[in-house]
């Protein structure tokens, strides 16, 4: 199975997995322009993320001859579709029945459990400044099955469930622009798989699950640009951070450059949540219209406008963690810091000019 057949595979099931959900959401799950922070201004449908997980897990089932080739092993593969089952599940809900933040949390949850169970973690961290930290070094067996062994790791999972919750939410925060999600999804696949056809990395296997993993969402991105006819609703949003948590995991644990490709919405969320919490005291999870990208929207940049400008920082921090080292990536990260906190200040000043 050649990949580029693979890849245009999974771009026609998404593209056809989107028009099905679309029709069967149109009537029965759509979002609603009543609150506050939504901009769009008419009823939209939802499940989109289950057209996206369709096509990926089919894309992954289709190539499975060549993801499983070389040090990906089936459980591994089988825990990211069962983590990716759960997400759909546990999304599809969501859109349905607008569950509480206490009861969502529990599907991302799940999810990361499975991939740890099937043997994805984060085994250490590479500092900066030269050596690595283990975190592989506590091991509880659970059990063996097909000759494997299923254990725990204690400090490097609970790394990993930090990690991928915080990508997961990352991405569910920052789905409030058409075609902002699913964009910077498949930005940061397509560099994953740059990445990993280096020279110096060399994962084929990864370099295909992050090209599977773009079509997926580019079928879906085709219906999701402004004016967006559907909505990648809980699933989808949650989704696009899970799969680029896990292609930085199994690429080597590339977590600087994930941290590069998702730098400027990673800082938004935690400037937000801190927000929330110290200076208004109310929980992180009741919505507003105080993220960057609403801001931009808030002064004067249409929706594409704004969704351009986030594609081109994501686009050029992303592509430049492929050429630099683990202390220019620090630096990248300090400059991408600076970035966001002077496009933070100028969207605030123009905000309240407006308002006067």
């Amino acid at each position: 199975m050649n990949i580029a057949v693979v890849l245009i595979a999974t771009i026609v099931v998404s593209i056809v997995a989107t028009v099905v959900v679309r029709t069967f959401a149109r009537t029965r799950v759509v979002d609603l322009p009543i609150k506050e922070r939504k901009i769009h201004t008419r009823p939209t449908p939802l499940l989109g993320g289950v057209a996206v997980i369709f096509a990926f897990i089919f894309g992954v089932i289709l190539a499975w001859p060549l993801l499983t080739h070389g040090y990906l092993l089936p459980k591994h593969l089988t825990g990211v579709i069962i983590g990716a089952l759960i997400l759909l599940i546990g999304g599809a809900l969501d859109d349905r029945y607008d569950l509480s933040p206490r009861f969502q949390i529990i599907f991302p949850i799940f999810a990361i459990i499975s991939l740890i169970i099937g043997g994805i973690g984060i085994e250490y961290i590479t500092h900066p400044f030269g050596g690595t930290l283990r975190l592989d070094s506590i091991h509880i067996l659970l059990f063996h099955w097909n000759g494997l062994p299923y254990s725990i790791t204690l400090l490097a999972d609970l790394f990993t469930m930090v990690w991928l919750l915080g990508m997961m939410y990352t991405t569910k925060f920052l789905d409030g622009l058409d075609g902002l999600v699913s964009g910077i999804a498949i930005i940061g696949s397509l560099i994953i798989f740059f990445l990993s056809i280096s020279k110096t990395v060399y994962q084929p296997e990864t370099s295909w699950i992050a090209l599977i993993a773009a079509g997926a969402f580019f079928g879906f991105l085709l219906f999701n640009m402004n004016p967006a006819s559907i909505f990648l609703g809980e699933s989808g949003s949650l989704f696009a951070g899970f799969i680029l948590g896990v292609l930085a995991i199994i690429s080597g644990g590339k977590i600087a450059t994930a941290l590069l490709i998702m730098g400027i919405p990673i800082l938004d969320v935690l400037w937000i949540i801190a927000r929330r919490l110290f200076f208004e005291k109310r929980s992180p999870f009741q919505g507003d219209r105080k993220h960057l990208h609403l801001r931009l929207v808030d002064v004067g940049f249409s929706q594409r406008q704004a969704v351009y400008l986030l594609y081109g920082l994501t686009t050029l921090f992303g592509a430049g963690s492929l050429f630099l080292q683990s202390k220019e990536k620090l630096i990248a990260f300090i400059i991408l810091f600076v970035v966001m906190l002077i496009l933070g200040v100028i969207v605030v000043w123009k905000h309240r000019q407006k308002q006067q």
